[in-house]
């Protein structure tokens, strides 16, 4: 299987049916299947034989965010430690928090014990003209080790992923600050429509830088939702959406999504929490958006008590990515559809895998 710049993919020592998983997944992305929906299964191993590098002490959570020799071994251990079930593979993400994009921008950021947040900056409108992508910012330079890093450690072990970008409203609304940018929307309208279409087009020139990177190294794509594909796919999203209503979504959001997603060959949207679930009809009139990954959160019950979201999602044509417990599967099988499905289970045993695995087998 060749990707689009005709170099053959890279394929992994342990999983001798990669290409078969590629072609699954790949098939998700036009709402078809081979011979059964997408179904990525993960267990530990009895076995590990990848202990995870022993701590480290850091002078600063900075410090230990960049320390990429070690974070690169952790992720190695990660991923050999676990089996890898039906289509799932393993891969790793570089990461230096949900604001990094705005890092490359020129903003400075702040590395806590779990995440990054960044400073914002942008206090007076004037200021957006200066707002540019310098390849050498510091932040930038920084991602591009980490994941050359990554890259050759898991060279027939794991595929390296994008980073989570977060652009669109949730970095306009990192220049501004979230709470300033609720009044913005408001009282500047054509300042914020001006903010966002000048960081949605630094980003798709990012985007792009970042995705060749993977490309030169035979990869196929990856990303944090796990979903690895020979299509040159990624996952819009706006968290920042859970504090406007519908209209300003369509107002302010909507087209810059759209955009997101006419650059890409494949996307899968994040919808994250019930705050956000009142946009699902604006992302669901977005032709170019293939698939919906609807997170729910902690608190907010499982899959199955969310199923008339999907039901929905499905009628509107659009795909979706479904975290699922293994006893949520019958359900599923009998009331949604298998065309245009990406699940993901985590399970105890290879053994639990296994026999999961061959229950789905039927559902055509």
């Amino acid at each position: 299987m060749l990707s689009s710049n005709k170099t053959p993919l890279m394929g992994l020592d342990e999983i001798p049916d990669w290409e078969q998983r590629l072609a699954r997944v790949d098939a998700f992305w036009d709402r078809q299947i081979i011979d059964r929906p997408v179904i990525c299964i993960y267990a530990p191993k009895h076995d590990p034989r990848y202990p995870r590098p022993a701590p480290k002490t850091h002078a600063s959570h900075r410090e230990r965010w960049m320390d990429f020799e070690y974070v690169a071994d952790c992720a190695l251990a990660d991923a050999m430690n676990r089996e890898y079930l039906g289509d799932a593979l393993p891969s790793a993400c570089p990461n230096l928090g949900p604001e990094i994009f705005n890092g490359f921008l020129g903003m400075e950021l702040e590395f806590g014990e779990s995440t990054a947040w960044s400073k914002p900056n942008l206090h007076d409108w004037a200021g957006i003209d200066a707002i540019t992508f310098d390849p050498a910012n510091a932040y930038w330079r920084a991602m591009c080790t980490l994941t050359d890093i990554l890259l050759a450690k898991g060279q027939g072990k794991f595929y390296t992923g994008l980073t989570d970008f977060h652009p669109g409203g949730d970095a306009a609304a990192a220049f501004r600050d979230p709470q300033e940018f609720n009044i913005d929307l408001i009282e500047s309208p054509a300042e914020v429509k001006r903010l966002v279409r000048k960081v949605t087009d630094l980003y798709l020139r990012v985007f792009d830088l970042s995705w060749q990177r993977l490309q030169a190294a035979g990869q196929a794509i990856t990303a944090w939702p796990g979903i690895v594909s020979t299509r040159k796919w990624y996952v819009p999203s706006n968290d920042f959406s859970c504090m406007v209503s519908p209209a300003m979504f369509r107002e302010f959001f909507q087209a810059g999504l759209a955009e997101e997603c006419r650059a890409l060959d494949a996307s899968i949207y994040h919808l994250d929490g019930p705050n956000a679930l009142g946009h699902l009809d604006s992302l669901l009139e977005i032709k170019e958006l293939n698939a919906i990954q609807w997170v729910y959160g902690a608190g907010h019950g499982r899959a199955s008590d969310w199923l008339p979201v999907y039901q929905r999602c499905q009628a509107a044509g659009k795909g979706l990515q479904l975290y699922l417990g293994a006893d949520e599967y019958d359900l599923f099988m009998e009331q949604v559809r298998p065309e245009g499905l990406y699940i993901s289970t985590w399970v105890g045993s290879k053994e639990e895998g296994e026999a999961l695995l061959k229950k789905v087998a039927r559902w055509r």
